[in-house]
């Protein structure tokens, strides 16, 4: 991460349409589905080893060590660095290409990594930069989140992940003297090539000794310096945050101030997020009280300096942001669903059969479940959404706006909401697949939920999303989980929203459900 003097990039506020993805789920271990309630895609993100990540950053301490003590622009250790990174890719069957470029009357070089397979027309790009500033082996900054990313990239290929979007990764140039690297891929991709990337995630320093928990302000809703990211960053930042509050971590937002290499990106329309553990700024008390650590002290004490070696690096901040990175890539990249047969499908656009309050045990007072052709609301976020993922109608809590935004919202416990009778065949992989957003205000807390449940001869809860005292928007976001373990009965899916908090506002919507046998 470059100086602040050098990080007078001219980024427009572009404006954002808000979104929000959340889940309660605990941390994953495994890429591979094994059985019912295992979802396909975002919950099979893997838990990245720290001991791995780690080896990579020794190893970029050694090539430092050789080579004057630093990996910087146009100097032998940077070359290094790249060569040392591509041959890991290229062992496990990434696509590598260097590009060159010139800065400052030295050669510079990005390295950019392609997994095969996934739309090629819908790129999730994941990048950091290589390299260091003259003084020291820039192992925090940022020897942390390109050894990060390489080995989420080095999952993708153990995972053999077949992803619906095109993975790419890369691994900037010259970023200590103003984003030379990543402002030289994006100016020089032609402009088709440009629309095929649809996010960009950046990764800048995500093991400060002194760590932060910080997630790019995608949405604005810090309401400070630059605006909201392109739309669709909101989407980035509240995938990110649902993974750091799965572990019971809390995070607060950083600016997009064009201190790393999302700049260029953000600058001509690509959405953008990322995580940040802190460089040169001090450690305020109320900080200190919510993560721990020095306040009155630098995040990065060693920040630019010859002591950024492998000895200041926060293991614990190191492991959580890597295996918050697998999560936003397996999230965002949301595995292809198998090709197969359509056992069941609802749009929602005609009345199929579901039943509000199956059980006769909702407590919710307002806001219940009903098909319907939603009004946009908002209070600061985007609290529903007026649009649906296909056609006109989907399933959503109290779809009128009224004078405000709480007028309609779910109040007092709980609403369900359940499909008829669906026959399952007895033979094949079944994948049930569907969309969804849970919105509330700061007002929310963890009892606030969303829930969806498959019930036959036993019940598999497939998502379970809390709130929590933070606004978060709407947004779509899909969910696929493999439900074989129900093949051949006849199953029912539930959904159920709670509003538990008092006073709080909860929103909550589904739309376009889908069963597959592959």
């Amino acid at each position: 991460m470059r100086s602040r003097l050098l990080r007078a990039v001219g980024i427009p506020a572009l404006v954002v349409a808000a979104a929000f993805a959340s889940t309660s789920a605990a941390p994953y271990a495994s890429a591979t589905p094994a059985g019912v309630g295992d979802p396909v895609g975002v919950l099979a993100a893997p838990d990245i080893p720290l001991a791995n990540v780690k080896a990579h950053l020794t190893q970029l301490q050694s090539i430092a060590t050789a080579n004057g003590g630093n990996r910087a622009h146009g100097r032998p250790g940077y070359l290094a660095s790249v060569n040392y990174v591509r041959a890991q890719l290229d062992a496990v069957g990434f696509t590598t290409s260097v590009q060159s470029f010139t800065y400052s009357g030295a050669t510079g070089y990005n390295l950019i990594a392609d997994w095969p397979g996934g739309d090629p027309n819908n790129v999730l790009m994941t990048g950091a930069h290589l390299d260091s500033v003259t003084a020291g082996p820039g192992i925090n900054d940022n020897g942390s989140g390109s050894a990060a990313i390489l080995e989420v990239a080095l999952a993708v290929a153990r995972a053999n992940l077949t992803p619906a979007k095109h993975l790419r990764f890369g691994w900037w140039g010259a970023e200590e003297l103003g984003l030379r690297g990543s402002q030289y891929y994006v100016n020089n991709l032609p402009a088709a090539e440009r629309t095929r990337i649809k996010q960009y995630l950046n990764f800048d320093m995500v093991g400060s000794p002194n760590a932060g928990y910080f997630v790019y302000d995608g949405d604005n809703s810090d309401g400070v310096g630059s605006g909201p990211g392109p739309t669709g960053s909101a989407q980035i930042e509240q995938t990110i945050q649902a993974y750091f509050t799965s572990i019971g971590v809390p995070t607060r937002g950083t600016d997009f101030d064009g201190r790393s290499d999302y700049g260029p990106f953000i600058a001509v329309g690509i959405p953008a997020g990322g995580t940040f553990t802190g460089a040169e700024g001090v450690k305020s008390s109320a900080q200190a009280t919510l993560w721990g650590g020095t306040a009155g002290s630098a995040f990065d004490p060693c920040y630019h300096r010859s002591c950024d070696t492998t000895t200041n690096i926060n293991d614990t901040a190191l492991d959580r942001n890597a295996d918050a990175i697998a999560y936003a890539v397996w999230e965002l990249a949301a595995t292809a669903p198998p090709p197969g047969t359509t056992v069941y499908g609802d749009t929602f656009e005609t009345a199929t059969g579901w039943t509000v309050n199956p059980a006769g045990t909702d407590t919710a007072t307002l806001g219940q479940w009903v098909r319907a052709d939603p009004a946009a609301t908002s209070s600061g976020v985007a609290t529903q959404l007026g649009t649906t993922v296909s056609g006109t109608l989907d399933l959503v809590t109290g779809p009128l706006a009224g004078a405000s935004a709480g007028d309609h919202d779910l109040d007092g416990g709980v609403s369900s909401i359940q499909s008829p009778p669906i026959s399952l065949p007895g033979s094949g992989t079944l994948t049930l697949s569907f969309s969804w957003y849970l919105a509330h205000l700061n007002n929310a807390s963890s009892a606030d939920y969303l829930r969806v449940r498959v019930v036959g001869g036993s019940t598999s809860t497939v998502l379970n999303v809390t709130g929590a005292a933070t606004n978060r928007a709407a947004a779509w976001q899909s969910a696929s989980v493999n439900v074989s373990g129900f093949a051949g009965q006849s199953v029912r899916i539930l959904v159920d929203a709670a509003d538990a908090s008092g006073a709080s506002l909860v929103e909550a919507a589904v739309d376009d459900v889908k069963i597959v046998q592959s």
